[in-house]
């Protein structure tokens, strides 16, 4: 293990240019794709002695929780994160949403107001696949909201991520940053194989013409948004077997710094032994 990953792939305040961040890039790790898979597989026990610990610490009133926010470009491999990383942690401590368009009902309220029902109870690890960011990315490039009405969401959203930072939850924010290019390969790969064309969705290529202006969006709400309780880390995403190495070792660290404890027992340790030695109902 190297040294710490999050200080590496942190945004540093100022302005962003994704231009200048490299998306095949291995920030952190001088091995192939062999070590980081067998890294990343050292790293499961671990991370679900700490999922475990965490869910523990709420059964005795523990409050803290972590919130894993992916964002990026399409194909950029949210659910690859999820499958890979999230899921090898014990699936009852975890709660994953994926964020579709709003529904009827949900756009008769504030657009943090889905946001907020779905934030992981204490104990947790919460996962969006995608999230609050969308109404200032897809509807900035879209225009599904006025100007003023997006500008008005950054500060909404600081607010709000300190909100649930102070109640306990802990955010780590991860922007996958895959290139034009390896989309394209990967969106080919999907009409070229049977097996992934339920995955394909034709208005990606239309997406894909705004390339530019998305990226520009996600410049613009990394910059508003990256804060010290809620940073944002920049994950090169065109290497599958690192950006989920990436992701598993910025939740590890998460953790490890939360540092759970398993909770002391309300019981009479050895009273309770003795029961069970002596008054066996068997004998």
């Amino acid at each position: 293990m190297t040294d710490a990953l999050g200080p590496q792939l942190r945004l540093a305040p100022g302005p962003v240019d994704l231009t200048a961040v490299p998306t095949d890039a291995t920030p952190g790790h001088d091995g192939d794709k062999e070590q980081a898979q067998a890294e990343l597989a050292r790293l499961g026990a671990d991370l679900a002695d700490l999922q475990e610990r965490l869910f523990a610490e709420s059964r005795s009133g523990g409050t803290r929780a972590v919130l894993l926010v992916l964002q990026g470009m399409d194909t950029s491999g949210k659910g690859g994160v999820i499958r890979q990383t999230i899921g090898l942690v014990d699936p009852q401590g975890v709660h994953i949403t994926a964020f579709k368009a709003p529904t009827e009902e949900e756009r008769a309220h504030d657009f943090l107001w889905r946001i907020r029902r779905a934030l992981p109870a204490p104990g947790r690890i919460g996962v969006f696949d995608r999230s609050h960011y969308e109404d200032v990315l897809i509807a900035r490039v879209r225009g599904l909201a006025e100007p003023e009405v997006v500008e008005a969401r950054y500060d909404q959203i600081n607010a709000f991520e300190a909100e649930v930072a102070a109640a306990g939850t802990r955010l780590v924010k991860v922007m996958l940053h895959v290139g034009p290019q390896t989309q394209k390969e990967r969106l080919l790969e999907r009409l070229d194989r049977p097996d992934k064309h339920w995955k394909f969705n034709p208005g990606d290529i239309d997406e894909r013409q705004r390339w530019s202006e998305y990226r520009r969006a996600y410049e613009i709400a990394l910059e508003r948004t990256s804060t010290e309780v809620a940073p944002w880390h920049v994950v090169p995403a065109d290497r599958k077997w690192y950006r989920n190495l990436a992701v598993a070792r910025l939740l590890h660290e998460a953790l490890l710094d939360l540092d759970p404890r398993w909770p002391v027992a309300d019981f009479d340790v050895a009273e309770q032994r003795r029961r069970l030695e002596t008054e066996d109902p068997i004998a």
